[in-house]
């Protein structure tokens, strides 16, 4: 199999730490295994982008040395390919319009219980869920082994597209990982749980491939390998939300270092304060001692 990874961050704000960590061990997987690493900018979400976000993350990532293979991707680009996913599994019943609000879904226990299933709502106001009838529960995952997720989770009929139009992570991730042709996936343990329904589209985009005329030529799941989140010093994780500070270029060494640390590879003292280059040939070397 030819590998092909991605790191795939959206504009809502600068690379942090726990996000240099998630970028690094992406890269580090693809090159030593002799791979592709694409950028991906999933920039699907206007409210919570932020201008300039994206430039600042290229800036960013160059800084660090973590250089990117072809073009970056620019996700509404794959928006027509939404639309057909999305139209192809309404018109084979692997999808429908749900007007539950949150507050709905609270009240009936917290996860969605197919309350729309039958009831054939109408778009206006809507939102777009997975039909989740073949669901996945479990998958081995490269650095933790078998995840198996509770069935309340995995049975749940997930959101493919939001109630005010714009397009919902698991279908957004799960068509451009498809059509890109993504082998490998590297990526925070945040998004372990949600594996499951990604998985469960992904075998529904197989079959559209085989009974639809959609131009999706079959493709095999990617193989996930899922990283330790990183924290601040009060046990949350790092995130945009948090306001994690912006990791800096002028320290691009310092960051390397500390990311290569958190991610197991015990860089030798010596090599703090090294080049970027060096950092990295380090962490390629040293990347099959900890994960296979």
């Amino acid at each position: 199999m030819h590998y092909r990874g991605r790191f795939a961050p959206s504009p809502s704000g600068p690379l942090h730490a726990g996000s240099l960590v998630a970028a690094l061990g992406s890269f580090l997987d693809a090159r030593a295994n002799g791979g592709e690493w694409r950028l991906r900018i999933e920039n699907i979400d206007p409210p919570r982008e932020v201008a300039g976000a994206a430039a600042t993350i290229c800036r960013q990532l160059e800084a660090h040395e973590l250089f990117w293979d072809g073009a970056i991707h620019w996700q509404h680009e794959s928006e027509p390919h939404f639309d057909a996913v999305l139209n192809a599994l309404i018109a084979q019943q692997d999808a429908y319009y749900c007007t539950c609000t949150r507050a709905e879904i609270k009240a009936r226990g917290g996860h969605y219980d197919g309350y729309c299933r039958k009831r054939n709502r109408q778009p206006a106001q809507a939102s777009v869920r997975f039909t989740n009838n073949a669901h996945v529960s479990q998958f081995s995952d490269r650095a933790a082994g078998t995840i198996q997720v509770p069935p309340e989770f995995a049975q749940e009929d997930f959101v493919l597209k939001r109630r005010d139009k714009l397009w919902a992570y698991q279908l957004a991730v799960v068509v451009d990982d498809y059509q890109q042709k993504i082998s490998h996936v590297v990526r925070g343990a945040d998004l372990l749980f949600p594996t499951v329904w990604q998985l469960s589209l992904w075998q529904s985009l197989q079959q559209l491939s085989k009974r639809s005329k959609l131009s999706f030529p079959l493709q095999q799941a990617p193989h996930y390998l899922h990283l330790p989140l990183q924290l601040d010093a009060r046990g949350q994780k790092l995130s945009k939300q948090n306001h994690a500070p912006a990791i800096e270029a002028k320290h691009a060494s310092a960051n390397l270092f500390s990311a290569l640390t958190k991610l197991g590879l015990s860089p030798p003292q010596e090599l703090n304060g090294a080049k970027p280059a060096e950092l990295l040939n380090f962490g390629i070397q040293q990347w099959p001692t900890k994960y296979r």
